[in-house]
C-alpha cells in the first residue's frame, strides 16, 4: 500500500512538473489570429499592425487568418470554439459580437471568451462621395424624407455598428434608407468610390484616412459624444441635433478557459504592443483612435453594451429593417 501511494505521488508530481514545463514553454508553435472581416478593412489592418509587436514579447509567429461572413459571426464562432490553449486568438468587434446572439441563435456568447483587452474605439460616421450633392447631414436627411427607401447606405453587415447607427437615425428623424450590407469595410469603401452606394456608414477613422490618402470621400458627420481628435473638423451628429452616438470597439479575445499562465502572457503581450511607440504612431497615422482597456474594464464595457443592445432590440429589431 505504501509503495503504491509513493508511486501515485511520483506520478502526480511528474504530471504537475510536465504541466508546469508546458506552460513555461508557451508558446512553442505559431499562434493563429482570426479576423472576421476582409483584408484591407480597419479590423484587418489593426490585426496586422498589432501581431508583429505581440510576436516580439511572445517570441512566436502570429498568423493572421481572415474568416469572413455573417457580420463577423463565422470568426467569432471559430475563436470561441477553438481549443483554449493559447494558440488561437482573434479580433472581436462590438457591437457585432453582442448583437448577433441577440438577433439570432449563435454558437457563442461573450461568456465564451477570455478577453485579453480592447485596443480601438472608433466612432461611426456617415460618409459620401466627394462629388455627392449632399454637403451636410441635413442635406442628406432632407432628401431621405422626400425619397423614402431610395437612398442606399452601405454597412459591414446586419447588426453591425454601422447598421445600428443607420437605424438609430431612421428612428429619430422618421426616414427610411435602403440598407446594403457588405462583408467588410474595404468592400464598403470600394462601393462608395465606385458610386455603387450613396452613403457609407463607416467609422470616422476609415473616412478620414480615405480623404487623406486621395479617396473621393466627404465625411458628413461623426457619431461621437464630442469630436474625435482624428477628425476635429467633422461635426458630431449631436451637434447637428441628432442623438446618435455609436462606436466600434476592436479588441482581442481567446476561447474561454485559458490556463492562467498562458492568459497572463497574452494579456501582457497585448498591453505591451498597444503601448509600443511604433504602434501608437502607426495607429495615429491610420487614424485609428486607440483606447486600451484591460480585460476587466473591457468586460464591463461589453456587458454594458450587451444590456443596451438588448433593450434596443425590444424597441426596434434590426433584422426587420
Amino acid at each position: 500500500m505504501l509503495k503504491g501511494l509513493r508511486r501515485l505521488g511520483a506520478v502526480s508530481a511528474a504530471a504537475v512538473l510536465m504541466s508546469s514545463t508546458a506552460l513555461a514553454q508557451y508558446p512553442d508553435k505559431p499562434i493563429t489570429m482570426i479576423v472576421g472581416f476582409t483584408a484591407g478593412g480597419a479590423t484587418d489592418i489593426l490585426a496586422r499592425a498589432i501581431a508583429p509587436l505581440m510576436e516580439k514579447s511572445l517570441d512566436a509567429k502570429i498568423v493572421v487568418v481572415n474568416r469572413t461572413g455573417a457580420g463577423g459571426e463565422l470568426a467569432f464562432n471559430a475563436i470561441a470554439a477553438a481549443e483554449p490553449d493559447g494558440y488561437t486568438i482573434g479580433l472581436i468587434n462590438s457591437p457585432n459580437v453582442l448583437t448577433i446572439p441577440i438577433e439570432r441563435k449563435a454558437n457563442y456568447s461573450i461568456d465564451k471568451f477570455d478577453l485579453l483587452g480592447n485596443v480601438i474605439d472608433d466612432p461611426g460616421a456617415f460618409t459620401v462621395h466627394a462629388e455627392s450633392r449632399w454637403k451636410t447631414l441635413k442635406d442628406l436627411i432632407a432628401e431621405a424624407k422626400a425619397r423614402p427607401g431610395q437612398i442606399t447606405v452601405g454597412t459591414t453587415g446586419v447588426g453591425s455598428d454601422d447598421h445600428v447607427a443607420m437605424l438609430e437615425l431612421e428612428r429619430q428623424v422618421g426616414v427610411r434608407f435602403n440598407h446594403i450590407p457588405f462583408k467588410g469595410g474595404a468592400d464598403v469603401r470600394a462601393a462608395l468610390i465606385g458610386k455603387q452606394i450613396d452613403v457609407a456608414s463607416m467609422n470616422i477613422g476609415e473616412g478620414v484616412q480615405g480623404t487623406t490618402t486621395g479617396a473621393p470621400f466627404h465625411n458628413l458627420a461623426q457619431m461621437a459624444t464630442e469630436r474625435s481628435h482624428v477628425a476635429p473638423d467633422v461635426p458630431t451628429f449631436k451637434e447637428l441635433g441628432y442623438d446618435v452616438v455609436v462606436a466600434a470597439l476592436r479588441g482581442i479575445a481567446a476561447p474561454k478557459g485559458l490556463p492562467q499562465d498562458v492568459r497572463a502572457k497574452l494579456v501582457e503581450s497585448l498591453a505591451a504592443a498597444v503601448n509600443d511607440a511604433a504602434f501608437r504612431e502607426r495607429a495615429e497615422r491610420m487614424f485609428n483612435p486607440v483606447r486600451y482597456l484591460d480585460p476587466e474594464a473591457y468586460q464591463m464595457e461589453l456587458r454594458a453594451g450587451d444590456a443596451h443592445y438588448r433593450a434596443l432590440w425590444k424597441e426596434m429589431p434590426w433584422t426587420e429593417k
